[in-house]
């Protein structure tokens, strides 16, 4: 006995039963608490010193070992447009990508996945920087870090 439901939304969270008559045993039943969770975007701001390192969590509230199971790209964005700048797939290296002549050699993905800029610009000041980790097709964590560049 198997419920689906389609378009999941927030309001299909309840308490749903499933109850039907066996025999000789008579009545069964069973309850299951559903609770779907809006999607979430965490939204964080770094400060950072003009030439030093940044280093920015994908997910500042989750393990590195969490994070590791699952495909996760980090992405910026420029001109109004999300460019990737590097993916991983578990178990397998980084994947960076050249479309960014700005990133090219400053970029580095951390063992813990972080995103590490190396040295940080003053045209990097105001940059959002986006890290989305795949937990499965439908359900994708997100966050976006906006840098601010100080000088000294």
């Amino acid at each position: 006995w198997v419920l689906h439901l389609t378009n999941i939304t927030v309001s299909l969270s309840g308490h749903y039963e499933c109850s039907f008559a066996t025999y000789p045993h008579g009545n069964k039943d069973a309850r299951i608490q559903l609770i779907v969770k809006a999607e979430e975007e965490q939204n964080y701001v770094k400060e950072v010193q003009l030439n030093q390192a940044l280093e920015i969590p994908c997910l500042e509230d989750t393990t590195s070992e969490h994070l590791s199971n699952y495909p996760l790209k980090w992405l910026v964005e420029e001109n109004g447009r999300k460019e990737e700048l590097v993916s991983k797939e578990p178990f397998h290296p980084a994947v960076y990508r050249n479309g960014s002549v700005q990133y090219r050699q400053r970029l580095q993905l951390a063992s813990d996945n972080a995103l590490k800029i190396f040295p940080t610009k003053i045209t990097d000041d105001g940059r959002v920087f986006f890290c989305h980790v795949m937990h499965h097709p439908e359900r994708v964590q997100r966050s976006s870090t906006t840098v601010r560049v100080f000088g000294k």
